[in-house]
């Protein structure tokens, strides 16, 4: 019988995004580039909706934590992979291997969820704008945030045991550049049945419920906007609604072909697109997708930059 909770790999070694020599200081560039954009980006949207009373609502709040998830979720890997473009041993430890799964799944739940709160905040401001106050209380907004918190936790718990639970034998080189669920799949020596079922089971619930429920949103919310008799307000609606919808599309696009499909049809070096493009790409692009499309954002940040050059020259 074998013994599923016992491993005989104490470090696997992440092989990174290309093996070639020649490409590692531009790769290294490359990353480094986004990480900070990502970084410097999220954070001053963060800074920006804080230190400006008007975009205290909940649309808002609910942005400020998505920019806060992306540099976590971001964080999770890039740093990793930089430091082992350098590293003479790109080895990280098994347990080190098993948190950094943990929270890459625990942050991208979050991305997800917070995504649907965002839709919902959409629906009532567009289809019950008069009651909008009403409904969206800020004692609403922090009980979902944090029930948006206990289910990501809890939905990285569950495909983190149970990554936990699997064999590995002498491969222990993972062809990614971190550790992803599929790549781990892929190198045990174990059956990861139970683990791909849960991943098409849990998985698909969590993921396309919550896309489901954007989609039902959005879909009452272009009913409402069609009916408007303001052409004004149509397009003041759907600008409002576009740069959630792009974020939308990338994110779940590219999330869905990674994951919801055979272990055996997984290609690494697809894989490894597919996940730079909803690890890295996103995140740094969500800052500028919300506020260039955003009359409000664009607004405070010329208020705030003008304040700071204020009273940097006095």
């Amino acid at each position: 019988m074998i013994n599923t909770s016992w491993t005989s790999v104490s470090h696997f070694v992440l092989l990174g995004i290309s093996t070639h020599p020649e490409v590692q200081i531009p790769l290294f560039l490359l990353f480094l580039l986004m990480y900070s954009i990502n970084i410097s980006g999220n954070f001053a949207i963060i800074t920006l909706i804080i230190s400006t009373p008007c975009l205290h609502t909940p649309m808002y709040i609910f942005l400020s934590k998505l920019a806060l998830g992306d540099i976590c979720f971001t964080s999770t890997t890039v740093p990793k992979m930089l430091q082992n473009i350098f590293s003479p041993t790109k080895a990280i430890s098994y347990m080190g291997c098993l948190a950094q799964t943990y929270f890459f799944i625990c942050f991208a739940a979050m991305e997800n969820f917070l995504l649907a709160m965002m839709a919902y905040d959409r629906y009532i401001a567009i289809c019950y704008p008069f009651h909008y106050p009403m409904i969206l209380t800020r004692t609403l907004c922090s009980q979902m945030v944090a029930l948006c918190h206990a289910r990501s936790h809890l939905h990285a718990l569950l495909h983190t045991f149970l990554m936990g639970r699997l064999i590995f034998c002498a491969d222990n080189k993972i062809p990614h550049f971190f550790c992803d669920l599929y790549p781990l799949m892929k190198i045990s020596c174990s059956s990861p049945y139970l683990n791909t079922l849960m991943i098409h089971t849990e998985g698909v619930i969590v993921i396309n419920g919550a896309l489901a429920f954007i989609i039902a949103s959005y879909a009452r919310i272009i009913s409402v906007v069609l009916w408007s008799p303001s052409a004004k307000s149509k397009w003041r609606a759907f600008s409002t609604c576009g740069s959630h919808l792009t974020v939308v599309a990338i994110f779940y696009g590219t999330l869905t072909w990674a994951y919801f499909r055979p272990l055996t049809s997984y290609s690494v070096t697809e894989g490894r697109i597919l996940t730079v493009m909803y690890t890295v790409v996103t995140p740094m692009l969500n800052p500028f997708i919300y506020s260039l499309r955003n009359g409000d954002v664009k607004g405070a940040f010329r208020k705030w930059v003008s304040r700071i050059q204020t009273s940097f020259f006095s």
